[in-house]
């Protein structure tokens, strides 16, 4: 199978997740964060799921040697702790604990029209746009 569809039929049952799931609500978002507040641990929940089918599934993948459709499996990114890192961590957490989306559930929120999603992934494509082009030294 195609790797553009594969990618297509996962994208899509991730966004489904997550609509199912709520996470794109910001308002859940939010209260995950607002542990003196109004805490909502539904996305702790979302997240342990998450962990629970993907875990074994790479552990299953590993064992394999290769994907599922016979691919070679990719080289585990560099676990070096920079600047790069500490400053696109501090970005993405500053953006989501502001916005209240991270970047699966803008998208999939797109699916709903909503003015604030479209605004803010029109943002994140500029954004990933511009550090391309500052930093265009790196792969």
């Amino acid at each position: 199978m195609n790797r553009i569809v594969q990618g297509a039929i996962a994208g899509t049952l991730f966004g489904f997740g997550l609509a199912i799931s709520g996470m794109t609500n910001p308002d859940k978002v939010l209260n995950f964060l607002d542990v003196a507040g109004t805490w909502d641990p539904s996305l702790a929940l979302v997240m342990g799921a998450a962990l629970a089918v993907s875990v074994p599934g790479f552990a299953l993948l590993r064992r394999r040697g290769c994907t599922l459709d016979g691919g070679a499996l990719p080289s585990p990114p560099s676990s070096a702790v920079d600047r790069r890192l500490l400053l696109g961590s501090a970005l993405f957490g500053v953006g989501w604990g502001l916005a209240g989306y991270c970047p699966g559930p803008a998208i999939a929120s797109l699916a709903h029209g909503l003015s604030e999603a479209v605004v803010l992934v029109a943002a994140m494509l500029a954004g990933s746009q511009l550090v391309r082009f500052i930093d265009k030294d790196r792969p």
